[in-house]
């Protein structure tokens, strides 16, 4: 049986154009999210965020030479409750011999033109993106640089509304750009999945009409006959099955668009067409 896990992480690292935005200032999200989709591209922070230093670990006094903490102590003696014998296995069936295949998922996504597409469109909107963070990161230094050179004729109240003011301005953008950034690798998810879905049953289907009960990754694999490998073949079949794949539009929040119930990807793909409204 084919391991759909091995094929979703090939599948989303071989699409290695893929990257997200790093918003100024943005915290870093932990591993539960798409961490190995995306290639971050570095936008450096702006200048007058103030840098938070961790603070340095507090060293715990050392307990004195005479202290029981600090003379060496034997492992304690625990109790060992007996463990039940297991009872015998009986006998069946061996499994079958393996025919084994391999398969290169990341070169079948470099073939994909339903990835290319992705890739391009979606590659177009993250650079789209770093450009505006870029400029607005910009808008934010010569703002402060402005407030500088004005502060000695100004009241200490009109700084402080004034670097509140740019404060706002910048916090607003920020969540902007967070949310923009949270679409565009949503909408990645949403044409990767697709593509993994058909790949699956791609696999699944050349195996089983060669007699292949066993498919491994060829990267993992030291040596093997050219005669084994049907990257090239599920490519083939890849492409004409699956020669485009739906991408959200760059305005449309995939996560609105699914809760509509009308997104067409593969979330919607097992449940039946609603039926047309009776004609009176």
């Amino acid at each position: 049986m084919l391991r759909k896990s091995g094929i979703r992480l090939l599948a989303a690292t071989a699409l290695i154009g893929w990257g997200t935005v790093i918003v100024p200032g943005a915290h870093a999200q932990g591993a539960g999210g798409n961490a190995g989709w995306f290639v971050p591209k570095a936008v450096q922070p702006p200048a007058h965020a103030p840098q938070h230093e961790a603070p340095a670990p507090v060293a715990l006094p050392a307990a004195p030479a005479d202290s029981e903490d600090a003379q060496p102590q034997n492992p304690p003696i625990l109790p060992v409750p007996p463990v039940p014998k297991a009872p015998d296995v009986p006998k069946s069936a061996p499994p079958p011999a393996p025919v084994i295949g391999v398969i290169s998922v990341p070169e079948v996504m470099r073939l994909s033109t339903a990835a290319q597409q992705a890739e391009r469109v979606l590659g177009a909107r993250r650079d789209d993106l770093a450009r505006e963070a870029q400029k607005e990161q910009a808008g934010w230094r010569d703002e402060q640089q402005k407030l500088q050179g004005q502060a000695k004729t100004m009241s200490s109240d009109q700084i402080q509304t004034s670097e509140r003011k740019l404060q706002e301005r910048v916090i607003a953008a920020q969540k902007d750009f967070r949310n923009r950034n949270r679409i565009i690798q949503e909408a990645a998810q949403v044409s990767l999945g697709q593509i993994e879905r058909e790949l699956v049953q791609i696999i699944r289907q050349l195996a089983a009409s060669r007699g292949m009960n066993l498919v491994l990754h060829r990267e993992q694999v030291a040596l093997s006959q050219e005669s084994l490998d049907i990257t090239q073949q599920v490519a083939t079949q890849l492409n004409a099955v699956l020669p485009t794949v739906f991408i959200p539009a760059a305005n449309v929040d995939p996560e609105v668009l699914a809760k509509s119930g009308t997104m067409p990807t593969t979330a919607d793909a097992d449940k039946p067409a609603p039926a047309a409204p009776a004609k009176h």
